[in-house]
């Protein structure tokens, strides 16, 4: 049976499978093949979804030890879309993200615990809006193996609830609109 580990993002975020050693990965920023994405209920009523256009990480795992892979991602804050731009405008000031005083958010993946073959519990810190919390990340495993560029991919996926106040961000939109679920996907190349 193929031995699968899980290595987090954001992303958090991240599993993979099969490989026998230790390898590093950069996110295909470049190609985007990735993407951090958002939804929230606006006031009980609806969804609004969202995402950030522009982040950035790298990750790495080790089949054989697994507890020893890791992920960092950082995102630049200020590239909120939401397709609305006086919504995003609203969303980058300090009534939630506060971008002009903490542009960026980070992921730092401090443990990785197997749930089943391809799917795994991603810990890791992340800092938003100045505040770093403990999160937790459900991960899957998409798939590996070689491109049509003489590269090695891995993709993942993963999912998280995050209530905002924990992040200090008390806007009031009503008690249907206290958390975010992310949904980030990845595919990384392996340098």
């Amino acid at each position: 049976m193929k031995k699968l580990m899980v290595a987090a993002t954001l992303g958090g975020l991240m599993m993979a499978g099969g490989l026998a050693q230790a390898a590093d990965y950069q996110i295909d920023k470049q190609g985007q093949h990735a993407s951090v994405n958002f939804k929230i209920s606006h006031l009980g009523y609806s969804w609004i979804y969202g995402r950030f256009n522009d982040f950035d990480g790298t990750f790495s795992w080790d089949a054989a030890k697994p507890e020893a892979s890791s992920v960092n991602v950082t995102l630049n804050t200020a590239s909120v879309d939401t397709n609305h731009a006086e919504r995003d405008k609203h969303i980058r000031s300090a009534d939630f993200l506060n971008v002009d005083e903490h542009g960026t958010a980070t992921f730092a993946s401090t443990g990785i615990e197997m749930t089943g073959d391809d799917t795994a519990k991603v810990t890791g810190n992340l800092t938003l809006n100045g505040v770093t919390k403990p999160v937790v990340l459900d991960a899957h495993f998409i798939g590996e193996g070689d491109d049509p560029w003489g590269g090695y991919r891995a993709g993942f996926d993963a999912t998280t609830t995050l209530k905002l106040a924990d992040f200090g961000i008390t806007y009031n939109l009503g008690p249907a609109s206290e958390t975010v679920d992310l949904i980030i996907t990845v595919e990384g190349v392996r340098q």
